[in-house]
């Protein structure tokens, strides 16, 4: 690891980021192993929040797929992006502000990452989504009650 890789593992277990993912990944129920720069693995995570092929919390990057699913570099790449940012962000305030950038992306194009200054920050192609261009609101609109109302209804 260089020295800036250091800080960064330092800096996110101080601010407690890090330790937040290793506490959500255990009641998850996740494998933990160690992964490049610093990282943490943990895999087989079996909580159904958030919908996502991974995601991180501090140095902890959370998956329900296996240990192979890291084989992808880039995909590697832009999650440790998002480990710089909980270190930038000084911990857990990148939390509330992932959500803000979600709703803001979600209303200006439908989607949860077009728009969203984090994941445009990681490189939305290495984290496996599509840009998708600004819409009319009514048109997002639209196709959130159209998902709602295409849902199995409950028992």
């Amino acid at each position: 690891m260089s020295g800036w890789q250091w800080v960064k593992v330092v800096g996110n277990f101080l601010n407690l980021s890090t330790v937040a993912g290793l506490f959500v990944g255990v009641l998850g129920r996740a494998t933990f192993s160690r992964g490049p720069r610093g990282l943490f693995f943990a895999n087989g995570y079996k909580l159904g929040f958030p919908v996502a092929g991974a995601f991180t919390i501090g140095n902890v990057i959370l998956s329900k797929n296996p240990r192979a699913y890291f084989e992808d570099a880039a995909l590697v790449r832009h999650e440790e992006r998002h480990s710089w940012q909980y270190f930038c962000l000084i911990g857990l305030p990148m939390l509330p502000l992932y959500v803000v950038g979600v709703v803001i992306s979600f209303l200006l194009t439908g989607d949860p990452a077009s728009r969203n200054p984090f994941e445009r920050l990681a490189n939305l192609k290495e984290g496996g989504y599509v840009e998708r261009p600004i819409q009319p609101i009514g048109k997002t609109v639209t196709q959130a009650f159209s998902v709602l109302r295409s849902r199995p209804k409950g028992p």
